[in-house]
């Protein structure tokens, strides 16, 4: 998988993708993800990419044509499967989301700043608007290092453990549930037999009820979700 991100800042998104799970995805040339700086596709005076807004008001708007240039040139060597602007204002990110972008080839995100981007890019270029939650960040760099992270550890062969990702909470609109390790006794605060019982078949009865008492008592809105 190919992902491409179109950034004000790149030097945000350096650390994310150089460290654990997802520098093991890139190493092994299961995931290739390349930062792009916006300010390298601008014709204005002092690498200029935002104006003020038409009609007045606070704050800065990203300008069209940066944006355009920058689109378009990548779009000559790669087709994209989605163009995703990251934005408060989009859909909310989800586990069945990140499911479907893993099955993509190339995505292209592009990293809001400012008050957003001139409208017309959205109109015209942007196919997926994406938020990670009901906030505002000081631009998009972060939202697009959990977009990739959460993209990147599904695609196969990234885990160790190909079966890890399957039992995440999230999926089958479930929470995982709770997990033990050594020592069985500690302080007196013992691990539930069923998990020493090697029994698997109870084993499994007793995760999927613990989770569906967990999901029922923390996140009763997802177990309906479509």
């Amino acid at each position: 998988m190919k992902i491409d991100i179109i950034s004000v800042i790149p030097d945000l998104l350096q650390s994310p993708f150089a460290h654990s799970i997802m520098k093991r995805a890139r190493d092994k040339n299961l995931l290739e993800v390349n930062v792009i700086n916006l300010r390298d596709y601008t014709t204005y005076a002092r690498a200029q990419v935002d104006d003020y807004a038409f009609g007045g008001g606070a704050g800065m708007v990203m300008m069209i044509e940066p944006l355009v240039n920058a689109i378009e040139s990548l779009q000559k060597t790669t087709t994209y499967d989605d163009v995703i602007f990251l934005t408060p204002d989009g859909k909310t990110f989800n586990q069945q989301m990140a499911n479907s972008f893993s099955l993509k080839n190339n995505l292209l995100m592009i990293c809001g700043h400012y008050k957003g981007i001139d409208e017309r890019v959205r109109e015209h270029f942007i196919t997926k608007e994406i938020s990670i939650g009901d906030y505002v960040l000081s631009g998009g760099e972060l939202a697009a290092a959990v977009l990739v992270d959460a993209i990147g550890r599904l695609i196969p062969g990234v885990l160790n453990d190909e079966t890890s990702a399957l039992t995440d909470s999230f999926q089958d609109n479930l929470l995982a549930p709770p997990v033990y390790t050594r020592p069985v006794d500690f302080r007196g605060w013992k691990v539930p037999d069923v998990l020493l019982s090697g029994n698997h078949k109870l084993i499994e009865e007793w995760r999927h009820t613990e989770a569906i008492n967990r999901t029922k008592e923390r996140r009763p809105d997802i177990m309906d979700a479509d």
